[in-house]
């Protein structure tokens, strides 16, 4: 390998890794769609699993499986999970502990039935309980919360057993708290990895968000997960700055706005499009179809956002493997964007210090 390509290595925090799972291993950096199947109005993830060869993993709601009372009542009289999803059994599912319901409510379970109903999915990793923070909450509020998110996760480490990985909530709006909690959780918990919460609903601050998964990233080489970050524009974003996976429902979201993702872009609404008769994707969905009978169909438009998502991860990654200049990269990925411009210039500044 070349100096040059060494320098274009060094340059960012990309990681590539295999976790160990019980349901197979996991080649990082990696996706989880949302899988939703908690909530049947919201359960419109596509079929993937047997048509993206390279996605067979799915994040769900342990909340709201366990309050789903039919549902329940299946899997605890012997149903499986990935049998309710109809996904392959070697699916790998992350079964996050539904703590984004307590944004406005009490917490209303405990650690360690968290862990049991997690247990009860065969899911091979486990996020522990926790309570997201809100931008309108009061930092004393908010401070609480932080404070029993790393209770919880300290005690689901006491009570976790068996194969699965456990990973700790974290959350923070600062980057001194989320270096101070996650050291904590080292000193004194066993986790496999952690999870940065609370980053949607300030999603739009790319500097602020940036510098937090940055704090996280200095303080730990364990894995690092991201909530709810996973869409087509931060998704590049992330991967340079080390994230070793991250999980999203954009896919069906911007679908419910008929907005059409495409890797290397961003989105587009569809009904500003009139004159072109086939979009410009290759996938299953867009190869064979023309605009109009795609912008009609919902499904068929998660189906291809999903695709754009798992396009825009197979890019990185052939960059990568190719040792392309990921920076140039993302400054032509970034420059129509002023706001994430500006972001991932900061960031660059910031990950040259890391290196």
């Amino acid at each position: 390998m070349s100096l040059a390509s060494l320098s274009k290595r060094a340059a960012m925090l990309y990681r590539h890794r295999t976790l160990k799972t019980p349901h197979g291993p996991l080649e990082t950096p990696v996706l989880f769609p949302v899988r939703n199947i908690g909530k049947r109005s919201s359960d419109n993830t596509p079929e993937y699993a047997d048509s993206i060869p390279d996605l067979r993993t799915a994040m769900v709601n342990t909340r709201a499986i366990r309050q789903r009372g039919p549902q329940w009542d299946r899997l605890l009289e012997g149903a499986t999970i990935r049998e309710e999803m109809g996904v392959p059994s070697k699916t790998i599912l992350y079964a996050d502990s539904g703590g984004f319901d307590y944004r406005s409510k009490e917490v209303d379970t405990t650690p360690k039935q968290v862990l049991e109903t997690q247990r009860q999915l065969d899911a091979d990793i486990y996020g522990t309980l926790d309570r997201p923070l809100s931008p309108e909450n009061r930092a004393v509020e908010n401070q609480q919360r932080i404070e029993e998110s790393t209770t919880y996760a300290l005690q689901a480490s006491d009570a976790h057993e068996g194969e699965a990985l456990l990973f700790a909530s974290v959350h923070g709006h600062d980057p001194k708290t989320i270096r101070n909690t996650l050291r904590y959780l080292e000193r004194k918990g066993d986790f496999d990895g952690y999870a940065l919460g609370s980053l949607v609903p300030i999603r739009t601050d790319y500097k602020k968000v940036t510098k937090l998964i940055l704090s996280a990233r200095r303080v730990t080489d364990k894995h690092l997960h991201v909530y709810g970050l996973g869409g087509i524009v931060y998704q590049p974003l992330l991967l340079y700055l080390g994230v070793d996976s991250f999980d999203s429902s954009a896919f069906i979201r911007s679908a419910g706005n008929r907005n059409y993702l495409v890797p290397g872009f961003g989105g587009t609404e569809l009904h500003s499009i009139e004159e072109l008769e086939h979009l410009p994707c290759s996938c299953p969905v867009c190869c064979s179809r023309p605009l109009s009978t795609i912008r009609k169909d919902r499904n068929l438009l998660t189906q291809h956002n999903l695709w754009s998502l798992v396009t825009e991860l197979r890019r990185f990654r052939y960059m990568v493997a190719g040792d392309y200049d990921i920076e140039a990269y993302l400054d032509l990925r970034f420059e129509h964007n002023e706001v994430t411009q500006r972001a991932y210039q900061m960031a660059k500044q910031q990950v040259r210090r890391f290196t």
